[in-house]
């Protein structure tokens, strides 16, 4: 789990998440789950960060049952498809869920 600190520290990125979940009309519980989702597996770098935004809100998506593709989720955050498609499995198994096996 991560405390109210490091959502403050991470206050930046949450936006750009927001921000991203807005662009792609994603549900109030998908956008909380893709908060804890980053915030359980935050980078030490900038540079990752970003991709880790994106793997989060597309794991969130397929968590709600919304069926966003990496493409468009990627194209929202800027990053690559490839961002993500590297991962969002090993983000949920780090929550504790099972990754779907396709």
């Amino acid at each position: 789990m991560y405390s109210a600190r490091e959502r403050l520290a991470q206050k930046k990125w949450i936006e750009e998440l927001e921000r991203a979940a807005d662009e792609l009309e994603l549900s109030d519980d998908i956008r909380s789950t893709a908060v804890d989702l980053f915030l359980s597996d935050v980078p030490e770098t900038d540079r990752s960060k970003r991709a880790v935004v994106a793997s989060s809100l597309y794991a969130a998506a397929l968590i709600g049952s919304d069926g966003r593709t990496q493409g468009a989720v990627a194209d929202a955050v800027d990053v690559s498809r490839l961002s993500i498609q590297s991962r969002w499995k090993d983000q949920l198994e780090a929550a504790g869920l099972d990754a779907p096996g396709w």
